[in-house]
C-alpha cells in the first residue's frame, strides 16, 4: 500500500460464481489485465486453497473479488455467499482483499467475446476470466488510478 492507501504492485482479481472462479491478473495500473482462465468449484476450503497457491505462484500484493450487488445496487443472497468466501479467504493469507462493484461485467466479457468472434454460451469459463479482467480493470478506476501511466490520480 502506498501512503494514501492505495494497493501497489500486482494484484490478482476473481469473478465467484457458483460454478466458477474466473481469474485475472494485473501487473500494475495502467498495463493491461491478462485473464487467467477459470478454476470449477469444488469446496470453499479447496477454493480458498487453489486462489492463495495462485496469488502466491503469481506473487500478487493484493486481491481484488467482484461482488455482485443486485441490478439495483442492494446486496442480496449473491453478495453474502461472496461475503462468506471473503471471510474465510481472509483467514488463510494475510493479503489486502479488496471488493469492486461487479454488475454487467458478465454481460460486457460475453460482448467482448462476441466481437471476439468466439461463442460465449459455449465457453463459460473465458467469460469469468474476462470479467475478472473487467473487474480489476473497474478497481483501478475506482482507486483513481489513471489509465495512461498508472499513476494515482485526483480530481
Amino acid at each position: 500500500m502506498d501512503p494514501a492507501g492505495l494497493p501497489q504492485g500486482p494484484l490478482l482479481a476473481l469473478d465467484l460464481g457458483n460454478r466458477r472462479i474466473g481469474l485475472a491478473f494485473g501487473a500494475a495500473p495502467g498495463l493491461p489485465s491478462v485473464p487467467l482462465g477459470f478454476q470449477e468449484r469444488r469446496s470453499l476450503r479447496e477454493d480458498v486453497r487453489r486462489i492463495v497457491a495462485v496469488a502466491k505462484e503469481r506473487g500478487a500484493m493484493g486481491l481484488v473479488v467482484g461482488m455482485p450487488y443486485s441490478l439495483s445496487g442492494e446486496s442480496g443472497e449473491q453478495a453474502a455467499l461472496t461475503r462468506g468466501f471473503i471471510k474465510e479467504l481472509s483467514k488463510h493469507t494475510d493479503l489486502p482483499i479488496h471488493t469492486v462493484d461487479e454488475r454487467y461485467t458478465s454481460v460486457e466479457a460475453e460482448r467482448l467475446l462476441r466481437e471476439m468472434g468466439a461463442r460465449p454460451s459455449r465457453d463459460k469459463g473465458s467469460v469469468d476470466a474476462l470479467a475478472a479482467t473487467l473487474i480489476l480493470e473497474r478497481f483501478w478506476i475506482q482507486e483513481g488510478y489513471r489509465a495512461d501511466d498508472g499513476s494515482p490520480g485526483g480530481d
